[in-house]
């Protein structure tokens, strides 16, 4: 029992190890790809993919619209077993009367939208045919007739809203708004994320410039010790040289307490499992990117999910405008009947000799007097479309100042930014030969020890320079809807396929 206990607890303590190292994942994280899980964990990221995907099929259903559909009216029975008043002509009164009818009627039509050059008329053409059976029952017995019509039907109206035309277009507005509410999302989504990655980046980058000075400190340590032993007066270096490597390991510390609780609330963040390891490589590279101005803001009032959206808005209105001078309008209607017809006491009968069967209807609705409530509905529909330009008006003069800011403050942080990494390297220079002058005694410990303090100040001024450089590239972007380090517009990188 005690070796049945034993091989139980070893392979439980097994599997347990072997399912956690499973779960754990070593995530080597840069922005696009933190932005790319960030996006795929979000809810609601995937609640706007859902409503694209219902906007769709909106859509779909539609344009579905313009194509034939069948449908057949069946009444199988309509009984009427009841007593009614009705006028009777030759006693010039009304009298009450019993009727007891029954009617079995099957309706089949195939109706089509006419579509002229893809232009749907707002017109319906169908084939139909109309088929029933009635029985009257009188105290003399039943008697029972059958009719059958064939006959095709035109019906346009005019001097209308084109209702198919709009329902379609409007279908269409509510994808696009749909798309660009995605992508806007996706986009705020990168700016969230992007501060905390960059946050975790700086304490990473910081985290390398300690080291660096922990491994320059060192070697400094290392020239003391020999040349202590050739002098004993140096004792005094030595402890200086250790009181300030204890200083920068103290900073070293709390960087990685720092960076501990960074990486904790950005998988917070990108909702991953607490036990995934991420893994950032502080590199940094510039590459020069040269922007034009202009250019810079065509992109952002073409590309921009706000200027789209209060365009589609326009649209919309224009079409509620539309639709609302079609009110209490002056209009007509033309229907038109084709075909042959049928009625005889027999069902076999029903199929010869058949009579035509035609009609024409052209009906007008025409207005007289509405004491200006036509009008002052079109007068409010145009004010919203004033409105609507209005804003597009400000939003555009919003866009174009914020552009030739971000465009300025790009311009201004690269050039700083690639002045900054030749210093650097002129300080990584100077510490190393400083190092040589100290060893052949040209240079005092302190002397050397400000050289590494410079040096460091240097990194970090260059690491604040990168950043902000960075960051003025990703506001470019973002007021933009252009990714100019891969030449392509946002739009295309985040569009849902």
């Amino acid at each position: 029992m005690k070796r049945y206990l034993l091989i139980t607890l070893i392979i439980l303590a097994f599997y347990r190890h072997t399912a956690a190292g499973a779960i754990k994942q070593n995530i080597e994280l840069t922005l696009n790809s933190a932005v790319r899980i960030a996006m795929d964990n979000s809810y609601r990221i995937k609640q706007l993919r859902l409503g694209i995907e219902r906007t769709r099929l909106w859509l779909q259903a539609e344009r579905a619209g313009l194509k034939s559909r069948i449908y057949m009216n069946i009444s199988a029975p309509e009984i009427e077993d009841l007593s009614d008043y009705k006028w009777n002509s030759l006693l010039q009164r009304d009298e009450i009367v019993r009727q007891s009818t029954q009617r079995w009627q099957m309706d089949l039509s195939v109706r089509q939208p006419v579509v002229l050059f893809g232009y749907p008329t707002d017109g319906y053409l169908s084939l139909n045919n109309q088929m029933y059976r009635y029985l009257q029952k009188d105290p003399n017995g039943n008697d029972i007739s059958y009719y059958n019509r064939y006959f095709l039907k035109f019906e346009q109206p005019f001097f209308l809203p084109n209702n198919l035309k709009n329902k379609i277009e409007l279908a269409e507005l509510n994808l696009k708004s749909r798309e660009l509410e995605y992508i806007d999302d996706q986009i705020e989504f990168l700016r969230q994320i992007a501060d905390d990655y960059y946050t975790l980046f700086k304490l990473s980058y910081t985290r390398k410039i300690y080291e660096w000075r922990i491994e320059n400190l060192n070697e400094i340590a290392r020239l003391v010790y020999h040349m202590l032993q050739q002098d004993s007066t140096r004792t005094i270096e030595t402890i200086q040289v250790q009181v300030e490597l204890a200083n920068v390991q103290e900073k070293l510390l709390q960087n990685q307490s720092d960076i501990r609780i960074a990486t904790s609330r950005l998988k917070q963040r990108l909702r991953l499992n607490g036990e995934d390891n991420l893994i950032i490589n502080p590199n940094i590279y510039i590459v020069p990117v040269k922007v034009n101005v202009e250019e810079a803001i065509q992109y952002g009032y073409t590309l921009r999910p706000q200027l789209r959206s209060l365009a589609n808005n326009k649209r919309r209105d224009e079409i509620d405008l539309e639709n609302v001078k079609g009110w209490n309008a002056f209009h007509m209607n033309l229907e038109m009947t084709y075909g042959i017809e049928k009625q005889d006491d027999s069902y076999r009968q029903l199929w010869g000799n058949s009579d035509n069967s035609n009609s024409v209807t052209l009906t007008a609705y025409i207005p007289l007097w509405d004491w200006g409530q036509r009008q002052a509905r079109i007068e409010a529909q145009e004010i919203s479309i004033k409105k609507t330009d209005l804003d597009l008006e400000e939003i555009k003069n919003r866009i174009a100042s914020d552009i030739t800011n971000a465009v300025s403050n790009l311009d201004e942080y690269q050039e700083r930014a690639l002045k900054m990494q030749e210093n650097m390297e002129i300080a990584k220079e100077i510490t190393a030969q400083s190092m040589i002058l100290y060893q052949n005694g040209k240079i005092s410990l302190q002397d050397l020890l400000q050289t590494i303090i410079r040096q460091s100040d240097t990194e970090f001024n260059f690491l604040e320079v990168y950043l902000g450089y960075r960051k003025s590239l990703l506001t470019l972007m973002t007021n933009t809807y252009y990714d100019y380090e891969n030449s392509i517009s946002l739009l295309d990188q985040f569009k849902m396929q």
